[in-house]
């Protein structure tokens, strides 16, 4: 039976997407960074690896893969918001919210959409 053992990112700058991954999710290399190519893997515990490896695509607007985190309800997903803004990220102005959307679009330094879940609502 297969598992997900790593979800990999493109990035131009690896060495600059991989500090944001690392702090956003607690997570540390692998091995050494290098200019190309990063695994990133909890720092406590086991779990999805995060991969980033140089690309020189750019970002989709409406990637059809992307991260979805966690937060435990709305003052948690606010919180995190904030917390992923002060290391780079951005709000991203999305123009397919629902009207009572659980989460939040961001986009990391490298312009890679992730969402911020409240799964408080449910």
């Amino acid at each position: 039976m297969l598992k997900i053992g790593s979800v990999v990112l493109g990035a131009s700058d690896v060495r600059r997407a991989a500090a944001f991954w690392a702090d956003a999710l607690g997570y540390e290399p692998r091995e050494e960074t290098a200019d190309d190519w990063v695994v990133l893997k909890p720092a406590q515990g086991t779990g999805v690896q995060v991969s980033i490896g140089r690309s020189e695509t750019p970002a989709q607007e409406h990637p059809r893969i992307h991260l979805d985190l966690y937060a435990g309800d709305a003052a948690d997903q606010a919180a995190e918001v904030e917390r992923l803004v002060s290391l780079g990220a951005r709000r991203v102005d999305w123009d397919r919210y629902p009207d009572d959307a659980d989460f939040v679009v961001l986009a990391d330094p490298e312009d890679n959409r992730f969402c911020v879940i409240d799964t408080g609502r449910g």
